[in-house]
């Protein structure tokens, strides 16, 4: 499992796999883009983090809070081609990411003021390696009925890595053989599924999807 000693470490040319020079964001570019980010920050109220994928069960950055949310007009999408992490080259996996329409559950995070630098930090190294997100702040509905505004992980389409077609037809073949220094793309998937379930948030999309993953898998055993 990503750990946050093996994120402070982690040489982002190696450390994931191999990745395409031409894909891989420089420390720099990373700093550039926090930097825009936080530029834009609507006001001095905390900052909060929507976790949809890895984050609600593995988050890694501090948080003085953590509370259930819905983010309208996105929803979870398999869109993401995965060369390294949980995918390779030779097997390519898809990674999760948010695309246009529809809703998202998820949990929001409260980052410390104090560390807010650091931790963004953090999460920029874990998740714009490639720099295949757009950080967006977006409004979120808190379960208690708060409404916060969060910095939200959308996939960006014009990214080399977008894949327009996330059916679970396509999907599913991908990410039961995908695998890499992280694990493997399924394990990513059903720990999602496990997470959401465990939180009352199920996505049948989601889970008919972990179900034909689980079955390509079993028939490849068999064989």
């Amino acid at each position: 499992m990503l750990t946050r000693e093996f994120l402070l470490k982690a040489d982002c040319k190696t450390s994931f796999g191999e990745i395409d020079e031409s894909l891989l964001w420089s420390a720099e570019k990373r700093a550039s883009s926090l930097a825009a980010t936080l530029s834009c920050r609507p006001d001095a109220s905390p900052v909060w983090i929507f976790g949809y994928g890895s984050l609600m069960w593995n988050p890694i950055f501090e948080a003085e809070e953590v509370a259930a949310g819905r983010l309208n007009g996105w929803h979870r999408a398999f869109c993401l081609r995965l060369l390294a992490g949980r995918g390779s080259a030779d097997y390519p996996g898809r990674m999760l990411a948010l695309k246009q329409g529809g809703e998202t559950s998820g949990l929001a995070f409260r980052l410390p003021e104090a560390h807010l630098y650091d931790e963004l930090e953090l999460l920029w190294k874990r998740e714009m390696i490639t720099g295949c997100y757009l950080p967006t702040w977006c409004e979120l509905t808190l379960d208690d009925g708060r409404k916060v505004t969060a910095l939200v992980f959308i996939m960006d389409p014009r990214h080399p890595l977008y894949e327009a077609d996330s059916c679970a037809a396509i999907v599913a073949p991908l990410i039961a053989h995908a695998t890499g220094p992280l694990g493997s793309n399924a394990q990513y998937l059903f720990s999602l599924e496990q997470e959401l379930a465990k939180r009352g948030m199920e996505e049948e999309s989601l889970s008919l999807l972990a179900q034909q993953v689980r079955q390509l898998q079993s028939g490849r055993a068999a064989g």
